[in-house]
């Protein structure tokens, strides 16, 4: 018998934000909705990812990326964006 996943947390763009790698050692970025953890990614040491920044939505981002929307599965998701 399995039991239901539990309902992911919902934070705001604000709260996201501050998830930046600078103000705080989490290193989080949203995509499509849901917030991903990236803190243990090398290649997003101090919040930043070649153009991109961390503490932000970047679905707008990801068509100019060398790499389709499948690399977020490599991380956890911790949060829904609001």
């Amino acid at each position: 018998m399995s039991t239901p996943e539990t309902p992911l947390p919902t934070y705001t763009r604000s709260q996201l934000a501050l998830r930046n790698g600078q103000d705080r050692d989490e290193i989080w970025c949203a995509f499509e909705g849901i917030i991903y953890d990236l803190s243990n990614s090398r290649l997003w040491r101090n919040g930043k990812h070649y153009e991109h920044w961390a503490g932000q939505d970047l679905t707008d981002e990801l068509v100019d990326a060398p790499h389709s929307n499948s690399v977020f599965a490599r991380f956890s998701a911790v949060g829904k964006l609001r």
